[in-house]
């Protein structure tokens, strides 16, 4: 069975972004992308909420071919196209988008259904709102977090609509020099 693995640079006090959707607090350099790169070329789906679906279309399409992309920018933007997406919308309809598939309704059974599919954990990239509500069906398998060194204060937390205890296994930490530390997680659902 697939995995779904909630992706998410988060601030010490356990926010995601600032309380306007802020994101400048990230902390992210050529050692975090080589390391973010290994691990999500062993994956090929991605999972997203709407916003955060349509701020990837808007950039990693086409941002290999600029003449500034950098080596992150090249083999992330591949990876991007190549990859199948999934989006959790009400509103966005099937424009004929490529490799993507939307879910906007039957939340818990969709993905479900796509977890039983064969092939690699799917990635949950960002996306509060979608986590959120993967975290209230109780759907995600684990969480790959780089924590900031930084205290936000308020923000849009990351963990919103938990109903009971959940428990975690620590699979794996990674500390960088820019301070910034993962953290790797599977959900104990003993």
């Amino acid at each position: 069975m697939r995995k779904i693995i909630s992706f998410m640079h988060i601030s010490l006090d356990g926010f995601v972004a600032g309380p306007n959707g802020e994101m400048n607090w990230i902390k992210v350099d050529d050692e975090i992308f080589d390391h973010v790169s290994n691990r999500i070329g062993e994956t090929d789906t991605a999972l997203y909420g709407r916003v955060t679906y349509r701020m990837m279309e808007d950039y990693w399409p086409s941002a290999g071919t600029q003449p500034n992309a950098s080596k992150h920018d090249i083999e992330h933007s591949k990876w991007y196209k190549d990859a199948g997406k999934i989006v959790l919308s009400k509103t966005l309809k099937d424009e004929r988008l490529t490799n993507t598939e939307i879910i906007s309704g039957n939340l818990a059974d969709r993905i479900n259904e796509i977890k039983q599919r064969k092939g690699p954990e799917i990635l949950l990239f960002g996306s509060p709102s979608a986590t959120h509500s993967l975290i209230e069906l109780n759907l995600i398998d684990g969480y790959w977090l780089f924590v900031n060194p930084i205290i936000l204060g308020r923000g849009i937390p990351l963990f919103s609509g938990i109903k009971d205890t959940t428990k975690l296994n620590l699979l794996s930490t990674q500390r960088f020099s820019s301070g910034v530390t993962e953290l790797n997680y599977s959900v104990d659902r003993k």
